[in-house]
């Protein structure tokens, strides 16, 4: 089992003092006994205050409520879940057999609950300081991404409405290169649209990262949005 939580630890960038707490934060309350709900409820705490922070410094002319939708599509399960699957964490799971049989170790909100918990296992291991610099370089590439414009929407979305309302076909998107190791992943996407002669790219640590950064691109070649200055 050390050497396999070993290889998680490379993932997540975090070698834990008391690895007990990592297995701790890895098991879900269908494998009996102690489970990792109360280090789910620490890491949440921890992860809203982080990125509360984060927001607060990037965007120092924001109101109240528009930090608040910012934090929370920074913060919501899918987000977490998608660092769960960079981190392969399916794997590491401690589940009941009712779970495991029902594929638990995929399910979005079970990898958000155990990525909340690790944070709460780092906390508890290492302090606020480890536990702010690990989540800030989670997320980092998230919190790029996010704007005050049109904040409830991704280049994705905009790009699609912006196609649809004029009738036109959806875009393309395609990997054409990935490279690294499993705990930082680097992939380049491009995104094809009947109204550019040109592609356009995106690259990111995730997939679904590139594409929004290729739809930002695309947007930008149409002349839909601007660059800020």
């Amino acid at each position: 089992m050390s050497n396999k939580l070993d290889r998680l630890e490379r993932k997540i960038g975090y070698s834990f003092k008391d690895q007990e707490l990592l297995v701790l934060a890895l098991t879900h309350r269908s494998h009996g006994g102690r489970n990792n709900e109360r280090l789910e409820f620490l890491g949440d705490s921890v992860l809203n205050f982080v990125a509360a922070e984060a927001l607060f410094q990037r965007f120092p002319q924001a109101r109240e409520g528009q930090l608040s939708r910012l934090r929370a599509r920074l913060v919501k399960g899918v987000t977490l879940a998608e660092l769960a699957k960079g981190f392969e964490l399916g794997e590491y799971l401690r589940l009941g057999s009712g779970e495991l049989k029902s594929g638990g170790f995929r399910r979005e909100s079970i990898l958000a609950d155990a990525t909340e918990a690790i944070i709460g296992a780092i906390y508890l291991d290492s302090g606020m300081e480890t536990a702010r610099e690990r989540i800030l370089h989670w997320l980092q590439e998230h919190i790029a991404e996010l704007t005050l414009i049109d904040n409830n929407k991704d280049p994705k979305t905009r790009l699609q409405e912006y196609l649809q309302s004029r009738q036109c076909e959806l875009p393309r998107y395609e990997v054409i290169e990935s490279s690294g190791e499993a705990h930082c992943r680097t992939f380049k996407v491009d995104c094809q649209i009947a109204l550019l002669s040109e592609r356009t790219f995106g690259v990111g640590s995730s997939r679904r990262l590139a594409e929004q950064q290729a739809a930002q691109e695309a947007l930008l070649a149409l002349g839909v949005e601007k660059i800020d200055d």
